[in-house]
């Protein structure tokens, strides 16, 4: 039996804050609040924060999930983000900005931006009602107000060239442009209606493949070596897979 309770969902990087946390969940009863923290807690001085928020946000009757992640890393948090998104399609997700570090709420505002597909997503900033400076603690108290953000959208690849980028990433980010097009077309990411198969296939690949993956999102490029056409994912392609696929 599906789900029909719309839940209350909240995303929040663990830093080195505790209220920013803890009293907006509470304030927007939340039912759950997933707490993103570092993949390695023994490298993370944040890490003794998590505790005290998970027993407070208990004492609230409020549900907590763990959520590992690399929190030095803009793609992975993103993928992260995206990844409980996707799992709370059918939820109000709210995504917190302030109550991690810079580059976490880069992400969370990237992922919000990015996959907002269903309409559910809003990020919010907490402005602390004072702060008291960093030494190794908690470094606000207390939240003078919430503050919804505009989400305005990010593009992003169609899904077919995401799935054509996925299949040159899985062939080590590189391959002839004969091998792409069998792919293609095994995958039906480019269709054929015409006498010359050969010819109109490379015309497909070209245009609605290469074309924009190359020209459009700079995702990969394409080198003649001899007589064959090699088609190699770039660096801005493989920081793109890393949360895209």
């Amino acid at each position: 039996m599906p789900n029909l309770t719309n839940l209350r969902i909240h995303i929040a990087p663990v830093g080195y804050e505790i209220d920013r946390i803890v009293l907006p969940a509470k304030k927007m009863r939340a039912d759950k609040v997933f707490l993103l923290v570092h993949e390695n807690p023994s490298e993370d001085k944040a890490t003794k924060f998590y505790d005290i928020i998970d027993k407070k946000l208990n004492k609230l009757n409020i549900e907590t999930e763990k959520v590992y992640h690399n929190r030095l890393d803009l793609f992975q948090i993103i993928k992260s983000v995206k990844e409980l998104i996707q799992l709370q399609s059918n939820d109000s997700v709210y995504v917190n900005l302030a109550s991690g570090s810079k580059i976490q709420s880069v992400a969370c505002m990237m992922a919000c931006q990015m996959f907002n597909d269903n309409e559910n997503v809003s990020p919010y900033y907490v402005e602390a009602k004072e702060y008291l400076g960093f030494s190794g603690e908690t470094i606000s108290k207390g939240i003078k107000k919430i503050q919804a953000v505009p989400s305005y959208e990010i593009k992003k690849p169609e899904l077919k060239l995401i799935q054509a980028l996925k299949i040159i990433k899985e062939n080590n980010g590189k391959l002839s442009k004969k091998e792409m097009a069998k792919f293609c077309l095994d995958e039906k990411l480019i269709t054929i209606h015409a006498e010359n198969e050969s010819q109109a296939t490379f015309a497909s690949l070209d245009q609605n493949i290469i074309a924009p993956l190359e020209k459009k999102w700079g995702f990969i490029e394409v080198e003649k070596i001899g007589r064959t056409r090699w088609i190699k994912i770039t660096g801005e392609g493989k920081n793109a897979a890393e949360f895209l696929i």
